[in-house]
């Protein structure tokens, strides 16, 4: 009798234990999968960040590298692009790619020109008529209207000719691209020749490189631009400053630069003379 009495007490204890654990039940496990969930988004944005930073010259180097394969390929080579060959086999292009130039070896070649220039313009500098200085560009050999250009007009003076041929002799010491930017102050200019600064810069900038073209470098290193009044170096507030505001900047891209603002010409650039 005191067994069964044991054994049915032990029962009762056991059923009573389950239910205590049954009212028991957490409601919180929700936020394993919380956790679980916001993690993975972690992982996610930080793999989106990381694809996301693209090193402008090896990009530019891969893009250069399939262009020239496609251009040169023949008919095999157009069948591997879409994915077979002559035979029909699934075929794999194998292109090949131009290593990156080194941005701190071409920093030092802009310092190297820089420092020719400063021997050969040393009296030009001296006067006041040139300055040279790097930013993230490349090179700046910026000339000043006085002493280079009649007020007004865009004719180079002999003294300014003497200066840009020794620009021209550095210049065909490398092979970065050039691009020539006229500027002027903020005073309106309205003549028969030119009817605003706009004109003015843009006319400058282009008597420049004609200038060097003519000297014999190549045209398709160089570009031009006019800025008019609107890229000022120094406040337009008194006559010293804008004269310093008038000016044709030479500047010497670096690669960086050449490849992310200057457009690559789709075909081989030919002489239009023989048409004329």
């Amino acid at each position: 009798m005191v067994p069964r009495e044991s054994y049915a007490r032990s029962r009762r204890a056991l059923v009573r234990r389950r239910d205590r654990q049954r009212a028991t039940v957490s409601h919180e496990r929700w936020l394993v999968s919380y956790a679980d969930f916001i993690t993975l988004l972690f992982a996610f944005f930080t793999t989106l960040y990381a694809i996301s930073t693209v090193d402008a010259r090896k990009l530019t180097a891969v893009v250069d590298s399939v262009q020239s394969a496609f251009a040169t390929a023949g008919p095999a080579a157009r069948d591997a692009r879409r994915g077979h060959t002559a035979g029909g086999v699934p075929a794999r292009l194998e292109l090949p790619v131009q290593p990156p130039g080194d941005t701190g070896r071409d920093a030092v070649e802009l310092r190297e020109v820089k420092a020719a220039l400063d021997i050969r313009l040393e009296r030009e500098i001296a006067a006041g008529d040139v300055q040279l200085e790097m930013d993230p560009r490349g090179l700046v050999i910026s000339i000043r209207e006085a002493g280079s250009f009649p007020t007004g007009s865009a004719d180079l003076s002999a003294a300014a000719q003497v200066g840009l041929r020794q620009i021209a002799e550095t210049l065909s010491e490398v092979g970065n691209a050039v691009r020539v930017e006229g500027h002027t102050d903020n005073v309106p200019i309205h003549t028969d020749r030119y009817r605003s600064n706009w004109e003015l810069s843009t006319a400058r900038a282009t008597t420049v490189v004609a200038f060097f073209v003519n000297a014999g470098l190549p045209p398709t290193r160089f570009s031009a631009a006019g800025y008019g009044e609107f890229h000022p170096r120094v406040a337009n507030d008194t006559p010293d400053l804008r004269a310093l505001n008038r000016r044709v900047d030479v500047v010497v891209l670096n690669p960086v630069t050449t490849a992310r603002e200057e457009p690559r010409p789709r075909v081989e650039a030919t002489s239009s003379s023989a048409d004329r």
